[in-house]
């Protein structure tokens, strides 16, 4: 079950990360400036746009007029692709691959193809010949990681993966999944340092699992404190497992212990403590104000609208009773004109914790 849930993360990564900037090649300086030229650059054109049946239409015009056109024959299997029709993209690629055998670029995009129709052999072979030409593709050393991955190289996809990282230390995606192999291979002393460097970029399924080990103390020293603080970016970001997470968290911290066998933690004081120091910590980026009940609550005396409203949500869902009352009287009054009554990120709150059946929490 983990490697079909790994394999689906890491396909859709790949299906679509960089589609966008694989264009046909340009069009050679002896093609004139009108007939199949003009129809190609309208092709690339409505590409540009993700016009994609356009597209098609157009460089299929332009086929029609000279059918050797390498570049629209590219553009249309491009098109194709957009358009989902997959057996006939990988056709017209396949076609400009063999005009144009030297073209990585084509390769790159005839690949990707083949890795949505799940042609892993023939995936591997046209990323295998991009990175003999070409060793420091980080598009095709990417796409290799998963087919190495999808055909049992579990050891070649990290590697794959290692190169990416090494190389763009700032790819959260690749962070990502090289985290999800190397916990797949049960090497979590490995994982979760590239976890959390994908978490701190912003990378919302790393915020998830970076937090549970946190929780856990798997492949890092516990801290729950820690768990709350990734477990709450992540359920900005839409993380359902985070949001479940917290609500079980919460749930031990108000002395509501419903059955443990999915909780790596059962120590209520700790979770109590856990929801304390992360609403303390919230204070170190604002050494301006003076420390009260809530950050947001300073903030909002300084009518700093703006800045308020998304700490008095996180606080809140830190078990801060001061600060969900001020969201209830935020959502019901505004405030001086900066925010509108009836506020959807307040509303979104507040159906949360009715829904979860939140009692009056602990300060």
């Amino acid at each position: 079950m983990m490697a079909r849930a790994v394999f689906r993360v890491v396909l859709l990564l790949v299906a679509f990360a960089g589609c966008a900037t694989v264009t046909p090649p340009a069009p050679p300086v002896s093609v004139a400036s009108s007939g199949p030229a003009a129809a190609l650059d309208r092709g690339r054109q409505h590409l540009g746009r993700g016009e994609m049946a356009a597209a098609a239409a157009a460089f299929r015009e332009a086929l029609r007029a000279q059918p050797d056109l390498t570049d629209a024959r590219a553009g249309l299997g491009l098109a194709l692709y957009g358009l989902g029709d997959l057996a006939a993209a990988v056709e017209e690629l396949r076609a400009a691959v063999r005009d144009r055998s030297d073209s990585t670029s084509l390769r790159l995009a005839l690949a990707r193809v083949l890795i949505a129709r799940q042609e892993w052999p023939a995936a591997r072979a046209e990323l295998e010949t991009v990175l003999a030409t070409e060793p420091d593709s980080l598009d095709a050393r990417y796409s290799l990681g998963v087919v190495r991955y999808v055909e049992g190289d579990l050891d070649g996809a990290i590697e794959s993966y290692r190169r990416v990282v090494a190389a763009a230390p700032r790819q959260a995606d690749a962070r990502y999944n090289l985290a999800l192999l190397l916990k797949l291979a049960d090497r979590h002393a490995e994982a979760v340092p590239e976890f959390v460097a994908a978490a701190e970029a912003g990378h919302p399924r790393a915020q998830y699992f970076a937090g549970a080990a946190y929780a856990t103390g798997v492949g890092v020293e516990q801290s729950l404190t820690s768990a709350v603080t990734w477990w709450l970016l992540a359920a900005e970001q839409g993380v359902t497992q985070a949001d479940e997470a917290l609500v079980q968290l919460r749930d031990l911290a108000r002395g509501r212990m419903p059955g443990r066998a999915r909780r790596p933690f059962d120590d209520r004081q700790a979770a109590v403590q856990a929801f304390q120091d992360y609403r303390l910590g919230l204070w170190k980026a604002f050494p301006d104000l003076t420390p009260g009940d809530t950050v947001g609550g300073a903030l909002l005396s300084r009518g700093r609208v703006r800045e308020a409203v998304p700490l008095l949500i996180r606080e809140a869902a830190a078990l801060s009773q001061p600060a969900h009352e001020l969201l209830e009287t935020l959502y019901e009054q505004g405030a001086n004109g900066q925010l509108p009554v009836h506020d959807p990120r307040i509303m979104r709150y507040l159906q949360s914790a009715a829904a979860e059946g939140r009692r009056p929490p602990i300060r």
